[in-house]
């Protein structure tokens, strides 16, 4: 499989990822909590995972300047920081949202750039090594499934159809398609290396800054000890999957 047929591939499977998070919206209110709260804090223990364990000791390899690979590192986790900051993008990961109409434009403009960059990022990686880029798209999956759901639970609440909710929101998941072309028709142009701390950096933000905060926001013992386990999961099983890449 080339390099194209892999980016065109996994953009689309991707996109239709996205779509499977909307499922839980079909769900009991109850159940939603019980499913996506673990799954929010699986999803960033897989990021958070895949970054370190993944990543950046892959990517070490390709800098002769550790401080060079750091500031892309930097530049890649800066990047959704001024996303977040200057579009006032939430992603909304409960059912009971207070966003109102006007955010859900921005929450479908805030959701292609995202998927944009992490298109960008993440097709870089399967250019680089394959095997690397096939885990970090596994891991960009992982996010993919919660946030989808928090997307289309902001449109349905702002008083859109779901099925015109569905539809947009799979036209802004195309963008990690649009982006991973983008660096596929580069990549002959530049060096591309720099993806590798620049996605690492993108993952780390999501993982500590976007996921973790919603699921630290309960009180009880055993929620705590639920959600612990599901990110120390999500870790291990970036670990146990690198494992063999690294050594």
């Amino acid at each position: 499989m080339n390099n194209l047929t892999s980016i065109i591939i996994f953009g689309l499977l991707m996109s239709i990822a996205s779509l499977s998070g909307r499922i839980i919206m079909f769900f009991r209110k109850q159940t939603q909590t019980i499913l996506l709260l673990p799954l929010i804090a699986f999803s960033a223990g897989s990021l958070i995972g895949g970054a370190f364990f993944l990543m950046i000791p892959a990517g070490l390899h390709s800098f002769d300047n550790i401080k060079t690979f750091f500031l892309y590192l930097i530049a890649g986790f800066s990047l959704f920081f001024i996303l977040e900051q200057f579009l006032h993008v939430h992603h909304c990961k409960k059912a009971e949202s207070d966003c109102r109409k006007p955010m859900s434009y921005l929450i479908l403009i805030g959701g292609g750039l995202h998927t944009l960059v992490g298109g960008i990022s993440i097709a870089g990686l399967f250019i680089i090594d394959f095997r690397i880029g096939f885990l970090a798209w596994l891991g960009a999956v992982f996010h993919e499934i919660p946030r989808g759901f928090g997307d289309f639970a902001v449109l349905v609440h702002s008083g859109w159809e779901k099925k015109r909710a569905l539809l947009y929101n799979f036209f802004s998941s195309l963008t990690f398609l649009i982006g991973g072309l983008i660096t596929y028709f580069i990549s002959s142009k530049i060096d591309i290396s720099f993806l590798i701390p620049f996605a690492a950096g993108n993952f780390i933000y999501i993982g500590a800054t976007d996921l973790i905060p919603e699921v630290n926001k309960h009180t009880t013992l055993k929620n705590n000890v639920i959600h612990f386990l599901f990110f120390a999961i999500g870790i291990f099983l970036m670990f146990a999957l690198s494992y063999g890449h690294n050594h």
